[in-house]
């Protein structure tokens, strides 16, 4: 009540005495309490301080839609004139590369036909280990020439028959 009492006692001098009189009680009225609070600052910023880091700990990663940031377009400049469009002939190609593995031959009893072991070794997408399994391919062997044993390279193809799709491109290495 003490402060009230001196708010009422000064405003008739901030009356009586120009305005640049009024702004000055207002500063120390300001003042006033800005000592007040420095008494018990203290204790609050103890409080606020924990508060402070609670807000931006808050994740980003689940914001509702209409609370995420927008990413504003780039506005591109418009032609004066449109360009007519013109068909050029298509370039040719070559064929996509055909994929070759190499492998271990496990079985040559087919006519005209090997199955070749190929390992197949990859990393793990999340783990990163290295993670080994073993594939086998009936291969089209035209001379029979392979044997159980021999290392090959086999090239993919077009279906030979139900389960052959490659086929016998060399013999790398001729089992002892």
């Amino acid at each position: 009540m003490a402060e009230n009492d001196e708010t009422i006692e000064e405003t008739p001098e901030a009356e009586v005495e120009t305005p640049e009189v009024e702004e000055t009680p207002a500063a120390e009225e300001v003042s006033d309490a800005e000592v007040s609070d420095t008494s018990e600052t203290p204790e609050p910023e103890a409080e606020a301080a924990p508060e402070a880091p609670a807000k931006p700990a808050r994740s980003r990663k689940h914001v509702p839609r209409t609370q995420r940031r927008t990413r504003t377009k780039p506005v591109r400049e418009k032609p004066k004139t449109r360009k007519t469009i013109t068909r050029e002939p298509k370039p040719e190609a070559e064929r996509g590369r055909r994929q070759e593995r190499r492998g271990v031959v496990v079985s040559d009893k087919g006519d005209k036909t090997i199955v070749v072991k190929v390992d197949v070794i990859k990393s793990h997408p999340r783990y990163k280990k290295v993670v080994r399994h073993t594939v086998k391919f009936h291969a089209h062997d035209e001379g029979n020439s392979a044997g159980i044993g021999d290392t090959v390279r086999i090239v993919e193809t077009r279906p030979l028959s139900k389960q052959k799709r490659w086929r016998l491109a060399e013999i790398v290495e001729k089992a002892r």
